[in-house]
């Protein structure tokens, strides 16, 4: 039988992670249309608003109905502005592994979001899900997100060969293919032990009742 996520909200001291709605699009699209967002990720470019309502309306909601993943919008706590988003993907629920990916809008970097989400992301699933592993994958050059997997406690695995597909600009501005490898990281319920930045609130998270 399938597993699926719930419907979730986790607080941090800054930010607060949450379902990808509706007044998310502008932003969501604005964030997706950045030059190193093209270059890492795998988005259509240019990404359009209509693009972003399809990942909110349709693509998240299925994902998290047949138990591959959840999608979920990072904001700021006090301005509630869309700070990026994180994702879980290829989750294996009798393994109880996940893997997780980090998006972080251009005016928003610098400031530690991706890991204060990314560990909160982690406290959740190993806490109230009962996970027992965490993945990510970082290409060889994306130098920021290998810091993030640093910071947050991941343990290096290994080198998957020429397994990443990025992106760079040609001479003409034309987006081309570029292979390169894939750093495997892995966090275990563990490695997170002393760790800070425990999630604020009662539990730290708050259930919703429904966003499909």
């Amino acid at each position: 039988m399938t597993s699926t996520f719930p419907n979730i909200s986790i607080n941090t001291e800054r930010l607060v992670l949450r379902p990808l709605d509706e007044d998310d699009v502008p932003a969501l699209a604005a964030m997706m249309n950045d030059e190193q967002v093209a270059a890492w990720t795998h988005v259509p470019q240019p990404f359009t608003e209509k693009d972003a309502g399809v990942w909110i309306g349709d693509h998240a909601p299925a994902e998290r109905a047949a138990g591959r993943g959840l999608d979920l919008a990072v904001t700021e706590f006090l301005t509630q502005r869309l700070v990026g988003v994180v994702r879980l993907t290829r989750t294996d629920w009798h393994v109880r592994s996940t893997e997780l990916s980090y998006i972080v809008a251009p005016w928003a970097r610098g400031e530690g979001y991706a890991s204060e989400a990314a560990l909160a992301t982690a406290q959740w699933l190993f806490g109230d899900q009962k996970f027992e592993r965490v993945e990510l994958r970082t290409a060889a050059d994306n130098t920021a997100s290998q810091q993030v997997a640093q910071k947050i406690g991941c343990i290096s695995e290994g080198v998957l060969r020429g397994a990443c597909i990025a992106r760079a600009r040609t001479d003409d501005g034309v987006w081309t293919d570029v292979r390169t490898d894939f750093i495997v990281w892995s966090l275990l319920p563990e490695d997170l032990e002393g760790t800070t930045g425990q999630p604020v609130g009662s539990d730290g998270f708050t259930a919703f009742t429904d966003w499909n």
